[in-house]
This record gives C-alpha cells, sequence and structure tokens, in this order.
C-alpha cells in the first residue's frame, strides 16, 4: 500500500474510531431524534440556510464513511424539511456519500483484490462491465441489500463511476421516499423495523423483480424488431432443424432426440464431418502408421542391431480407410435413425429464422421448424497467395486421396496440423520442408514446448524454416517453386507437392445468411453471443462455425449448450462455458494443454508460480526409451489452485485429463499429490509434478525444529 493509500485508509479509520470511542451513535438515535425534535425545528426556522447545509454535508460524511445513521438522518429530514424538500436533498447526499465509498474502496483496495482474485473473477467483471447498471439497479430497489456493503463490494469492480452514481440517484429513490415519507409522522413512529414491515419488504421484493421484467420486455421487443418483416407460422414441421451431420450436429441431434424432441439433421456430404473423414481419424491412423515406420531409425535406441519395415503407401492409405469405415458406423445414417433422428442428405439454406430448404438433386422440401443450429463446420483456408491456384495443392481434406508418397513435400504452416502431418510425411521418406512465417512453430503453446517438436521435427527429417514468408508460387524448369522472403532476401524453395495447413475457415456459403442479415467474422464464423444465439434468439450455432476453439471435443461441449437452449431456452438458458478447455497437438512427443500458459500468465498480468517436471526423470519413460518432455504447471501465487498446464511428451494428451479434472472441479496440486498412481507409469509425471510444488514449499523453519527433536531422542 502506497502512502496515499495508506494516508487515507489511517484517516477513514481515525474516523469511524472516532464515532464508536465517543459514543456518537447515541445522536443517530430514534429517541435522541425525537426528544431535539422541537429545538431542530426552531434552528431550522431561525436559520434554514445552514441548517439545510450543515445536514447536506453531515448526512454526506455519514454514508461516505459508512456509518450506522444513515436512516434515522432520513427520518429527521422528512421530520424538520418536509416530504419534497428532504427528498431531493437526502437523494443527493446519499448519492454523493455513496460514491465517495465506492471511490475510497476503489482506491484503497481494488488493485489489491483484482490482482489476487482476477481469474476467479473474470466472469463476474465481464458481466459488471456488460450490464453492471442492471444489477446494481436491482440491488438499488431492495432495502434487504444494506446499501454501505453495495458501496463498498461495487467500488472493487471495473463498474464506471458516473454509472454508479446515476444508477444510485435513482435505485435509491423509492427506499428514501419511504424513510422520507415517515419522518414527516415521526410521532407515530416507535421503531425502526416498524418502518420496513414484511408488506413493505415484500412490496420491495417485488419492485425488485422490475428491472428483470422490463429487460424480458425489452429482449421481446428487439426480438420483433430482428423478426420484422418475417411471418412466424402458427405451427411447426419439427422442433429442431440441425445443419451439418459432424461432431456438434450429431451431439445437437442426439440430445434432442433423446428428449423427444422432433428433429431433422441436414448432411450434404458425409456423416461425422470432417472429423471422421478427412481431419481426427485419418489424420491418427497415418500418424500410428509412421511412427510404426520410424522405428527402422531407432533400433540401436531399443537394442536391436536393425528393424525392417518395407510398406507400400497405397497399402498405408488402404488401411486409413479401413479405420474409417471401421468408426463410421458409430456416425451413420441407421444409427442415429434408431435414436429417432430423422436424418437427410442434401443442402440447407434458411430461408426464414423458421424455415430451412432442403435441395437433393431436383427433389426441394422445406421444413419449417421453432428453432435451428448451424453445425455446418470449417473447411482448410487457403491463402490468396500469388500462383497457389495453378499448384494442384494438398489440404486436410482431399491430402487421404493420394496414392503415391509425394518425394519433395513442402507444408505451408508451423500450426497443429501442419507439424503433425509434415512430421509423418517425413517419417514415411517425403524430403519435406515446413515453411512458417513466425518466429516460432506451435506459436500458442509454451516456447519449450515449441523447441522440443521443432527438435523432433527435425530429427524426422523435416527442414523447419521459420521467419520465412510465402510470397508466390511458379513452376519454373519443370518444377514447382515457391519463393519465400527471410531476412529481407528472397529465396527458392523447390518441391513436387504443397500440402496447406494454415489455418481454417467456417462453412457459411449457401447457406441463406446473407438475406437473413445474420454477420459474420473475417475467418466465416458466426457471431453469437454466450447463449450461442445468432443474432435470431431461435438460430445457434456451435462447433467450428461458431468457434472460438475449433476443437472436435469443443464442438460436441458446445452442441449441448446450443441444444438444450435452443429445446428449453424459453424456461431457463445456460451460458457455455470456456473456463477449461483441454487440446493436444498429436506430433512426437505430443503436446498438450489446459487452461494458461506461462506466456498468457505474463501477458495477462497474472501473479503465478511455475512448477516443472523433467518427464526425462520418470522411471516408465526411461523404461520406454521416451525420457523427453515435461509437464509445467501454473498455480496462483501463493496457492495450489492449477490456472494452467503444459505436458510434452508420448502420451500427453492422456496425461493432461487428469488436470482438466482437477480445474474443472477446483482440486489442486495438494489433491494430485494425496492421490495413488500406479507405478511405474507416465502418469506419475502428474503426481512428480505436484511434488515439485510441495517441495519447493516445504516448511524449512519446522523441519529445523524436526531435526533437532530427532537428535534430541537419539
Amino acid at each position: 500500500m502506497n502512502i496515499k493509500k495508506a494516508l487515507l485508509f489511517i484517516i477513514i479509520a481515525a474516523l469511524i474510531a472516532s464515532y464508536f470511542i465517543f459514543d456518537l451513535g447515541q445522536f443517530f438515535s430514534l429517541a435522541y431524534l425525537k426528544e431535539q425534535q422541537s429545538a431542530f425545528d426552531g434552528l431550522y426556522a431561525d436559520k434554514p440556510a445552514i441548517v439545510l447545509g450543515a445536514f447536506f454535508i453531515l448526512y454526506i460524511a455519514v454514508t461516505a464513511l459508512s456509518l450506522p445513521g444513515a436512516a434515522i438522518m432520513t427520518l429527521a429530514a422528512g421530520a424538520l424539511f418536509g416530504f419534497w424538500i428532504a427528498l431531493v436533498l437526502v437523494s443527493f447526499a446519499s448519492s454523493i456519500g455513496a460514491t465517495l465509498a465506492f471511490l475510497a474502496s476503489r482506491f484503497l483496495f481494488h488493485d489489491t483484490v483484482q490482482e489476487r482474485f482476477g481469474e476467479r473473477l473474470k466472469k463476474i467483471n465481464q458481466g459488471i462491465e456488460k450490464e453492471g447498471a442492471f444489477y446494481l439497479f436491482t440491488l438499488r430497489l431492495v432495502p434487504a441489500f444494506p446499501f454501505f456493503v453495495i458501496n463498498l463490494v461495487m467500488g472493487l469492480t471495473p463498474l464506471k463511476t458516473r454509472t454508479f452514481y446515476w444508477v444510485s440517484q435513482i435505485g435509491m429513490l423509492a427506499g428514501t421516499a419511504v424513510y422520507v415519507n415517515a419522518g414527516t409522522q415521526l410521532g407515530q413512529i416507535e421503531s425502526l423495523g416498524g418502518l420496513l414491515s414484511p408488506q413493505l419488504l415484500g412490496a420491495f421484493v417485488l419492485l425488485g423483480f422490475f428491472p428483470w421484467i422490463a429487460k424480458g420486455i425489452m429482449n421481446r421487443l428487439q426480438a420483433r424488431k430482428v423478426y420484422k418483416g418475417w411471418k412466424k407460422p402458427k405451427h411447426f414441421d419439427r422442433n429442431l432443424v440441425v445443419i451439418g451431420a459432424g461432431a456438434a450436429g450429431l451431439v445437437s441431434a442426439y440430445i434432442a432426440a433423446t428428449v423427444k424432441a422432433k428433429v431433422t439433421l441436414i448432411e450434404k456430404h458425409k456423416m461425422g464431418g470432417d472429423c471422421l473423414n478427412t481431419g481426427c481419424v485419418p489424420s491418427k491412423a497415418l500418424i500410428k502408421s509412421a511412427h510404426l515406420a520410424y522405428q527402422e531409425k531407432q533400433a540401436e535406441k531399443y537394442g536391436f542391431d536393425s528393424i525392417k519395415t518395407d510398406f507400400r503407401f497405397t497399402k498405408l492409405m488402404s488401411r486409413v480407410q479401413q479405420v474409417i469405415a471401421d468408426i463410421e458406423p458409430h456416425d451413420s445414417v441407421e444409427r442415429y435413425t434408431g435414436l429417432g433422428v430423422d436424418c437427410r442428405q442434401g443442402e440447407a439454406t434458411i430461408v426464414s429464422p423458421w424455415a430451412v430448404e432442403i435441395r437433393n438433386g431436383d427433389k426441394v422440401e422445406t421444413l419449417t421448424t421453432r428453432s435451428i443450429i448451424i453445425a455446418s463446420g470449417a473447411r482448410p483456408f487457403v491463402p490468396p497467395i500469388s500462383g497457389i491456384e495453378e499448384m494442384d495443392i494438398l489440404t486436410s481434406d482431399n491430402l487421404w486421396e493420394q496414392e503415391e508418397l509425394p518425394k519433395r513435400l513442402l507444408v505451408l504452416g508451423g500450426g497443429p496440423i501442419g507439424c503433425e502431418l509434415a512430421q509423418t510425411f517425413a517419417r514415411l521418406g517425403s524430403q519435406v520442408t515446413q515453411v512458417e512465417m513466425l518466429p516460432r512453430i506451435m506459436i500458442r503453446e509454451d516456447e519449450e514446448a515449441s523447441e522440443i517438436v521443432t527438435r523432433s521435427l527435425q530429427e524426422s527429417g523435416v527442414q523447419v524454416l521459420t521467419n520465412h514468408k510465402a510470397i508466390r508460387f511458379a513452376r519454373e524448369n519443370g518444377e514447382k517453386v515457391l519463393y519465400a522472403e527471410h531476412d529481407g532476401k528472397e529465396i527458392t524453395l523447390p518441391f513436387d507437392q504443397v500440402l496447406v495447413a494454415v489455418g481454417r475457415k467456417a462453412n457459411t456459403d449457401g447457406l441463406g445468411l446473407e438475406a437473413l442479415n445474420l454477420p459474420t467474422a473475417a475467418n466465416g464464423t458466426i457471431q453469437t453471443n454466450d447463449l450461442l444465439q445468432s443474432r435470431y434468439p431461435n438460430i445457434y450455432a456451435c462447433g467450428d462455425v461458431a468457434g472460438p476453439y475449433q476443437f472436435t471435443h469443443t464442438a460436441s461441449h458446445q452442441a449441448w449448450y446450443a441444444a438444450v437452449n435452443a429445446l428449453f431456452g424459453f424456461l431457463k438458458s445456460f451460458k457455455v462455458d470456456y473456463r477449461v478447455i483441454p487440446w493436444c497437438t498429436f506430433t512426437d512427443p505430443e503436446v498438450a494443454r489446459v487452461g494458461l500458459n506461462e506466456l498468457e500468465a505474463i501477458e495477462q498480468g497474472i501473479e503465478h508460480e511455475v512448477t516443472r517436471y523433467g518427464i526425462d526423470d520418470l522411471d516408465r519413460a526411461i523404461a520406454d526409451s521416451a525420457a523427453e518432455g515435461f509437464v509445467k504447471v501454473i498455480t496462483a501465487k501463493g496457492s495450489d489452485k492449477i490456472l494452467g498446464v503444459t505436458i510434452v511428451g508420448q502420451h500427453a494428451g492422456d496425461l493432461i485429463a487428469e488436470y482438466v479434472l482437477a480445474m474443472k472441479h477446483g482440486l489442486g496440486l495438494n489433491k494430485i499429490l494425496g492421490t495413488i498412481h500406479i507405478y511405474p507409469t507416465m502418469a506419475e509425471a502428474n503426481k512428480f509434478a505436484a511434488g515439485e510444488w510441495k517441495k519447493a514449499r516445504k516448511p524449512e523453519g519446522l523441519l529445523r525444529w524436526v531435526e533437532k527433536l530427532h537428535a534430541w531422542r537419539r
């Protein structure tokens, strides 16, 4: 606490202490007020301006210091000055005093509270920034909430001072009027408790509901404005229509069918979406094959003179297709039809907020529906680089149609997909060059994680080129060439095929969003609120088409909120919860992450501590010749509360699950340390990381005394 804060704190503490030390409370009692009423009346008749001014200043002081005298002073104002003068006087004095208390609380404690509990208060802060006036107004209308507590607590939030003042001025008016009016009948009052009868308190509570009712009415009026020009059907063919049968669409439809809603699921390509057909499933199948092929180069590492891994690329790709076929029944039309979902093949267009047109060849059908969920996914983004249209590019969509292993493969992009596939093809025998315009690959991850993956890629045979910006593609002397800029110079990179992995763009083309005036972001994602509603409250979006995370598991997570809100939002809505979102990059070693990493904690100014455990010290990792990587845990300063974890190593995507569970349910490192882990397993790394945290905080002073105790006992 700086000098100014310390001085203000001392002054406020001294004034409050004086109130109690000198028993000033006796002058703020109902009995004293009744005894002195005639004297006060005479003084006011003799010197009205001085009495009004002194009363105004004293009221501000009492309120600003949060002293227990404001109620008596309000009664006194009614008795002395009459209803209207007292109402104006007290209304302004109480609002000014409350604002001074608000500012004092903010000046003294806001920064400390936000620094210490900022992460926990994040949601509250966001709510106050968005609807602080609404919440404050509700609290001010209900006298059951102590006004001085509201003043002090609001000072710890981001609520603007001017907003606090004018809302307080209006919100406290009703309660002030009750007390002022009672003061005009001072002789009939026996106790303060009698002023707020159960009936009156009940009336105020009902009054507190008015802002919520008003908000509901405003939302309905806004919705009507949004729907203006559209005719709502009197009856609906469906409760819900879901567009897209990827992870988000399948889960949405499944939930709707489970709760017996009539739901139609529309898919224009294949059930299962990208994850099953062109994303997670085929890539992991090929990664596994590449991992086995790479064992040939690691024979000595495992005690072999040699390991032979002959293969034909076409056979590997046939296995990939077989894996897809084996998983396909989980997402099939037959399965979902059996669950009660009406599955349709065709292109969907939203023709009104309550109608979806399905086109399959010459057949066109229109279904009316109460709600719509857009879960149309995303596709690989192809950057507008000169000459790229002539390169017959590969993406994660069409890669699986390859019948021959590329001899020289250029991978554009250093994100998760680019890194996974660059390493995979290098291990299968391609000469791979990976181009990334940023200073390092996997820029979202921990720097140490990025370094380990870079080294592993290079050991696998990938030429990793960071700080290289793709300028243009060309065909020269019968071969394909990429011109890239590096350190101000232009270099050429010849290749046979190019794999573009620089991000993804949402699939919104052809859905009819333009006619509905549904706004989208630069990457095509549909703009939604916390309930996953679009501009139209009955049209929802989830999965890759909604963002902000483009993972299969977050698509499924969002789908629950979208489906439940779409079907039951008229009763109760749920804001989507993004607090604990894990992900994994399936390179070798894997990089798994949940919550904050060290860089993000620093950038966000969050006080934290870092605990690191090296997997190279783990018995199972040593036995498996996989002694590479680490577990890095970010905790709140002075606490075992987990803010984030990064794991690099074999099976990191599995190991992270323990931390995901811990963060979701508020378990700290002490709980993980106290949990038995099987020996020898990779999962022990989690316990040892917790042990490192505990070891760094051992009570040295106590241990010295214990040492003396043992010495004495010897």
